[in-house]
This record gives structure tokens, sequence and C-alpha cells, in this order.
């Protein structure tokens, strides 16, 4: 049986492309997969819709998000969905939604683990700020030319922050 490339430590882009499973972009693909999956688990243990579906539509937009940055820079311009100016507001729209349910947002750091959702979504949070810092060497390697996955990635973490909030006060 011949070896695979994972066997050897080596996997491939999305587009193809065979590089060490160690490359920036499975770094940033790996931690979306974990805020991605810690979403999921959020989701399952949620009784608040609102945060159910932020979460979906948040691990929806993981999805098209790991396509652009598991992907050459020559095979991004063959990508139907990227993040956009548009993804950026939808996150904006669904701060805002969070935000006029849970009111103003503490100025400071937070002790975390008030229940398993919240604490769950901040481990998520968490991830895409990891997430984040790997994508701006990203683009100090020119690796990553689309600045709207920056934005994005650091409004998810907003995002993400204010749903643990919600989540940790009583819903009626």
């Amino acid at each position: 049986m011949a070896a695979k490339a994972g066997d050897r430590g080596r996997t491939s882009l999305y587009c193809g492309t065979e590089v060490d499973k160690d490359d920036i972009r499975m770094e940033v693909c790996g931690a979306l997969d974990e805020v991605s999956s810690f979403l999921g688990m959020a989701k399952s243990c949620c009784a608040d819709s609102m945060t159910k579906s932020s979460a979906d539509l948040v691990q929806k937009s993981i999805i098209v998000l790991n396509a652009e940055i598991a992907s050459t820079p020559a095979a991004v311009g063959r990508l139907k969905k990227k993040i956009c100016a548009g993804s950026v507001a939808g996150i904006e729209a669904q701060i805002k939604r969070v935000e006029s349910r849970c009111g103003a947002r503490p100025r400071s750091f937070c002790l975390q683990g008030a229940n398993i959702v919240s604490s769950t979504l901040d481990v998520a949070r968490a991830i895409t700020r990891r997430a984040e810092r790997l994508c701006v060497t990203m683009t100090k390697s020119k690796m990553l030319a689309n600045r709207d996955i920056l934005t994005y990635l650091n409004r998810l973490s907003e995002l993400l922050y204010l749903l643990a909030r919600l989540n940790e006060k009583p819903h009626p």
C-alpha cells in the first residue's frame, strides 16, 4: 500500500497544491475548524434561538473562509464565494442584534465560566483571536490579500464575546 501524503506530514490545499501540515494556512484552517466545532457544541447546549442562528451563520461563513485561506493567491480568484465587505456587514448586524438584547458591553476583562454555553463561546472566541493573529502573519507575508478577512475575524471575536455574555444571563 502506498503511503499517503498525510503519512509524510503533507496535505493538500483546497486548490490541490500540496503543503506541509504545519503550513500557516493549515494552522488557520485548523483554528477555524476548532471554532466551528465549539460553535456546534454551543448550539447543541443552548436554548437561545438568537445564539443558535448566529452560530449557524458563522459556521457557514467559516466554510467559505476556510476555502479562501486554503487556496493559493492565484486560486482564490476562482472561488465562487469569498469573505467580503458584505460578510463583515452581516457580522456587524448580528453584533447590533445581540447588543440590543444584552445591553452595554463591559469595558474590562471578565471571568469566564458561568455555564457551558458561555464557556464554549468564550473558547471559540479565544481560538478566533488565534486565527486572526495567524492571518495577520499571512498578510505580512503576502499570502493573504483579502483585508476583509482580518476585519471579519475581528468582528467575529466581538460577536462571540457578546454571545457569551448574553448566555451568562438567565432567559425569560
